[in-house]
């Protein structure tokens, strides 16, 4: 009589082992790649508002005597001339009325580091330098001729949005 050896379908610990290191070494690899796709989203999306401020604030010049907000550019500044609508001095109102703006429906955030305030300075800023001033400030506005840019995530740098490769000063 022949004995029969049944074999239990399963797997061994070593076969686990081995399935378990190649999921770690998996994710190490895939991991890092998310996390900067999404620093990379919000470069992106922070150029693009750039953009829309930088425009908006031709606009701004142009219905404005060839101004800039004096909101933003004053002791405190902040965006009240850009979210609300004006006339053609710059004094602002809910009043349908009142021929310009809003330029913006809220408060612009820089996405790399949250800020909405606005430094003002009187000359132009280098990319990816430093800023003095610039800490705990999200954006950068010279007065002198309308330029506009955003901080880094490190706040004393000035952004540079032309840089695609994720340097120090962007971060």
């Amino acid at each position: 009589m022949t004995v029969r050896r049944t074999h239990k379908g399963g797997f061994t610990l070593v076969e686990i082992l081995i399935v378990v290191i190649i999921l770690g070494i998996l994710a190490a690899i895939v991991i890092p790649q998310f996390t900067s796709a999404s620093q990379d989203a919000r470069k992106n999306s922070l150029t693009s508002q750039l953009q829309t401020i930088r425009s908006q604030l031709e606009l701004y010049k142009l219905q404005h005597l060839d101004q800039l907000p004096s909101t933003m550019i004053g002791s405190t500044p902040d965006w009240s001339q850009f979210i609300n609508k004006s006339d053609n001095t710059g004094t602002t109102g809910t009043a349908t009325s009142l021929p310009f703006g809003p330029y913006l429906q809220s408060a612009p955030t820089n996405t790399l580091n949250g800020k909405t305030d606005v430094l003002v300075v009187t000359a132009d800023q280098t990319l990816g330098a430093a800023a003095t001033g610039a800490s705990n400030k999200g954006f950068v506005l010279n007065k002198n001729d309308g330029k506009i840019w955003a901080t880094s995530s490190l706040f004393g740098y000035i952004f540079d949005e032309s840089n695609t490769s994720n340097t120090v000063n962007d971060n």
